[in-house]
């Protein structure tokens, strides 16, 4: 299994990643306040039954079960159930679930990490302090090749990890990071015991048999069917309810809609075509929420044809396109998705719509076009096949540009090919995809997609006034200075073009009726459920 998007971060993420899957407000990337909760068996007894199995519907195989690279949705979504995060944030309050407390130093410099006691892995070893500081030290380690890697690094030094007791673990900061807790909330432990030693952890077999901290441990992989996990008695949060989670592979949406119908899967995304047609059944809750999720059209600068590293070009595809009407093809409505001019979420700190924008004009297409000496331009549009928005997008802008003299080549592909070749940098043999990110609360996340060289920036796009920025940014402790350096690095962002941002979408969920403790789960970016654990059968 390799790395995915971590946008999808789809799609970190995916999520990277890399996310990666933000429903209840901001989601695995995002960190707030010091409010506290755990997570405990809220569920009412007298409701919930022990037993039973959930089928979960997902378009791919997962590319990589390990959290530290994990960036496209469906390894995202498994890994929430295997491996178990050090906190999670809602509505700025903490949920600790590893962790027993986060407290920051009166500086700002230390930040103090306190786990529970008698925390175990899936096999039965003991986690501890050591499987922190390993997770962070594989991180910053080059040879490792973790996207999260930039996001421990600043003004071009190390977050050191230090161990002070077994339960203890002390973060030292080389400057304040008023993003730090942003970027600490994504880093959810790895056994030391399993992977130390490995050369290349990110192509590990034992990655294919993982051994995580959640509340469902692995149990079978079958690629292009299923990837099945049963519960984890020990779980620390509580003995699960469900007997099994079982992430069933459904590539072909149509097919998945149908097994949904038979009751073959129990949850599942939903485009907002089918809302209607699954509704009708009686039979699911649907759930439509936002993610913190940008949906965009990606220009990909380094494609061997060089069409796309003028400014002027992209800003000229920009120019043909209409926002509206592009997001009332692929949505169905403007009840799914808000319009989008910032490469920032609304959900995220300083986020501005006042940029350029490239409001939908044809004639300064064709006049930015012929300033910048093409013609007859030519381009390639990688689209996963079955992804109904992103083929619905794909026609759309297909029939834009042909208007101002461009010719899209539409290249389908299904979504596990898709996914490899967006996230090559080296790839060079396409211009245009549609995507979508999320990437949480602090916009110094957004780091990875947009500074020069970085193993996210899908765009392959440098610009030095931007990576001043983003560092400007990440290490100013004053919140109207630090406003003012993202508010301007998303002028400059738009201004350039190097995404014609589209949507701010909302995701559709559909839910088997038969099963409780959804609110207890806590519907979340890209994961669909914070908590499985909490899931039962009525």
């Amino acid at each position: 299994m390799r790395k995915s998007i971590p946008a999808l971060l789809t799609l970190i993420i995916l999520a990277v990643i890399i996310s990666a899957c933000s429903g209840n407000n901001n989601g695995a990337n995002t960190a707030g306040n010091n409010s506290e909760a755990s997570p405990s068996n809220t569920a009412a007894a007298d409701q919930a039954k022990d037993g039973g199995n959930l089928i979960l519907g997902v378009q791919a195989d997962p590319v990589v079960l390990n959290p530290i690279y994990a960036g496209d949705r469906v390894s995202l979504t498994i890994d929430q159930a295997l491996y178990a995060p050090l906190f999670q944030v809602n509505n700025g309050k903490k949920t600790f679930y590893l962790a027993d407390s986060l407290e920051p130093s009166a500086d700002n410099l230390t930040y103090t990490l306190k786990l529970k006691s008698g925390l175990t892995w899936h096999d039965g070893q003991p986690l501890t302090a050591d499987d922190v500081v390993f997770t962070f030290d594989t991180i910053l380690d080059e040879k490792q090749n973790s996207f999260f890697r930039e996001n421990l690094i600043l003004g071009g030094k190390p977050i050191k990890a230090v161990k002070v007791d077994d339960t203890t673990v002390e973060f030292q900061l080389p400057q304040v990071n008023p993003a730090f807790e942003a970027t600490l909330v994504q880093l959810t432990p790895i056994p030391k015991h399993i992977f130390e030693g490995e050369a290349n952890i990110e192509k590990s077999t034992k990655n294919n048999a993982p051994v995580g901290s959640g509340a469902f441990k692995f149990k079978e992989y079958k690629t292009g069917e299923y990837v099945t996990l049963e519960r984890f008695d020990n779980y620390f949060g509580g003995k699960p309810h469900l007997d099994s989670i079982t992430y069933r592979i459904a590539k072909d949406a149509n097919a998945a809609n149908l097994a949904l119908q038979n009751g073959e899967i129990n949850v599942k995304y939903l485009d907002p075509q089918d809302v209607s047609t699954i509704e009708s059944t009686g039979n699911f809750d649907i759930q439509a929420y936002s993610e913190g999720r940008l949906a965009y059209l990606l220009f990909n600068e380094d494609s061997d044809t060089g069409a796309l590293k003028k400014k002027e070009v992209r800003q000229a595809i920009s120019y043909a396109l209409n926002r509206e009407e592009l997001i009332q093809t692929v949505y169905g409505s403007s009840e799914y998705a808000d319009p989008a001019k910032s490469f920032v979420t609304p959900d995220g700190l300083f986020q501005t719509n006042d940029v350029p924008s490239y409001d939908n004009d044809v004639n300064k297409a064709k006049e930015l076009l012929a300033s910048a000496g093409e013609s007859n331009l030519k381009l390639r549009f990688i689209v996963s096949s079955g992804n109904k928005a992103q083929e619905a997008a794909s026609l759309y802008i297909q029939q834009k540009l042909k208007a101002v003299g461009i010719t899209v080549e539409l290249q389908s592909m299904d979504a596990s090919a898709y996914g490899q070749k967006f996230v090559d940098l080296k790839s060079k043999d396409y211009e245009l995809s549609y995507a979508g990110y999320i990437m949480g609360y602090d916009p110094d996340a957004y780091r990875i997609l947009y500074t020069t060289g970085s193993n996210s920036n899908y765009a392959r796009y440098s610009n030095p006034e931007v990576d001043k920025l983003f560092d400007q940014g990440a290490g100013e402790a004053d919140a109207t200075k630090r406003g003012e350096a993202y508010q301007q690095l998303q002028k400059t962002i738009a201004d350039d073009a190097v995404i014609y941002p589209v949507g701010y979408t909302k995701t559709i969920v559909a839910i088997d009726k038969r099963f409780g403790g959804l609110n207890e789960a806590v519907l979340k970016p890209v994961v669909i459920f914070e908590d499985p654990s909490k899931l039962y059968m009525k």
